[in-house]
């Protein structure tokens, strides 16, 4: 696949139109929100800020650089053993569940296209949205990179627009927040490719809290 028509791929990846329902998702902002820890767009940005890099870069991204590895070799059982780590690593029901019901809704989606159905693979696909797009990274020949910034950026977006509907904030400041926050994206991944197996893990108590509180909170727009 020439590089014009991978770099097409990866923007349909990244697409926020992509059937994996990630609109719906929060990660916890909105009990962040009701409960006061973020008021306003300062607030919000060193929430995301945090998660950046926290849960991205030191879980993540090094995940996905494993995952892409693993489809390179073809690996089904480092495929499988790094599936279950990223999981473990969710630390509340609520985002295991939202992990597993994005991972189920991109296999369907490879299923339309008749790929990835080999049993080896499959029951891990359906575990994790990362793992479904390491593997179509490879298969349509998208370089780790950028597919690491594209995954990051389009997570980064459905945060910002989570946020104009909850905290609130404008459009404008929603497209400045962006602008800002993804010129830390580089760098980042630079940090995130060099951890070595024993230093993955994110830890951000208040997310975990957050979480677990809007699984039970009385009036919810999103679903995690």
């Amino acid at each position: 696949m020439n590089s014009d028509l991978a770099l097409l791929r990866l923007l349909q990846l990244a697409s926020p139109g992509l059937p994996v329902g990630g609109f719906t998702y929060s990660q916890g902002l909105e009990w962040a929100v009701e409960a006061g820890w973020v008021q306003d767009l300062a607030s919000f940005s060193a929430w995301q800020r945090e998660q950046l890099h926290d849960t991205l870069a030191c879980l993540d991204w090094p995940l996905l650089a494993r995952l892409y590895g693993a489809c390179q070799g073809g690996d089904a059982q480092a495929f499988a053993r790094w599936t279950r780590f990223l999981l473990a690593n969710r630390e509340t029901a609520e985002l295991r569940l939202e992990e597993q019901q994005r991972g189920s809704a991109l296999a369907r989606l490879l299923d339309g296209w008749q790929v990835g159905q080999d049993p080896a693979w499959r029951p891990s696909l359906e575990l994790s949205q990362l793992g479904g797009m390491a593997w179509l990274a490879v298969h349509w020949q998208i370089p780790l990179r950028q597919l690491a910034l594209g995954h990051a950026f389009a997570w980064l977006e459905g945060a910002v627009m989570a946020g104009v509907k909850l905290v609130p904030f404008g459009q404008q400041a929603a497209q400045t927040l962006l602008r800002d926050l993804s010129a830390e994206l580089p760098a980042a991944l630079d940090t995130a490719l060099r951890l070595g197996d024993e230093q993955l893990g994110g830890g951000l108590p208040l997310l975990a809290i957050a979480s677990s509180r809007h699984e039970t909170q009385y009036t919810r727009l999103f679903r995690s």
